[in-house]
């Protein structure tokens, strides 16, 4: 069953999709561009308007590597984060979960 859009949105899915598009020419990756979607233009969830983020930049010919590559960069950056920042549990527990997607991704 597909969820029906709010009629509190005021956006039509042609300018979401043209919104994504020029978010994903910036570089921004689909799970940021979806926070920049809720907290600035008051949209929910993309999937309300048709489309995924990722298939809305995929159909736009763009790319944003895959997801393999971004969980390997943010498991450097939490890696070196923490080296500084020992007792930082909850950044320890979000590598553990990184680095079980990323071995995950391998297979």
């Amino acid at each position: 069953m597909a969820e029906k859009k709010p009629e509190w949105i005021k956006m039509k899915p042609s300018e979401v999709e043209s919104l994504v598009a020029d978010l994903a020419k910036k570089g921004e990756t689909p799970e940021k561009i979806g926070l920049i979607l809720r907290d600035t233009h008051g949209i929910p969830k993309v999937k309300l308007v048709g489309k995924k983020i990722s298939r809305i930049i995929l159909d736009a010919k763009m790319s944003t590597g895959t997801q393999k590559i971004r969980v390997d960069k943010k498991v450097k950056v939490l890696q070196d984060h923490i080296s500084k920042n020992k007792h930082d549990y909850k950044a320890q527990r979000s590598l553990n979960k990184n680095v079980w997607i990323a071995n995950k991704l391998k297979n």
